[in-house]
């Protein structure tokens, strides 16, 4: 077993960047007490493993996503969309290394 998270960029609004900071640290915290390994993906990794371009727009990963798990319509929310296309880029990223 292992885990894929999305690594933190920096926005402006900073009470959101806290929050997600915090919450990031609690998960990090319980894969490490679980010696679970964590793989880090930038938005741009995720964007070019589901894509192919790392300059895609959300709705492009949203729309490849679908495509991808044969879905007949985008997932919503947007935070549940993003988690199976990181999923996706982890998995892309896995079969790579063998």
């Amino acid at each position: 077993m292992d885990m894929a998270i999305e690594k933190l960029f920096f926005s402006r609004n900073t009470t959101s960047a806290l929050q997600v900071s915090e919450a990031r640290g609690v998960i990090l915290l319980a894969a490490a007490r679980q010696k679970i390994p964590v793989t880090e993906y930038t938005p741009n990794q995720v964007k070019l493993a589901v894509t192919g371009s790392g300059a895609a727009d959300k709705r492009q990963v949203q729309d490849m996503t679908a495509r991808l798990l044969r879905l007949p319509e985008i997932v919503r929310p947007d935070d549940a969309a993003d988690g199976l296309a990181l999923a996706l880029c982890h998995m892309h990223t896995r079969r790579g290394r063998g």
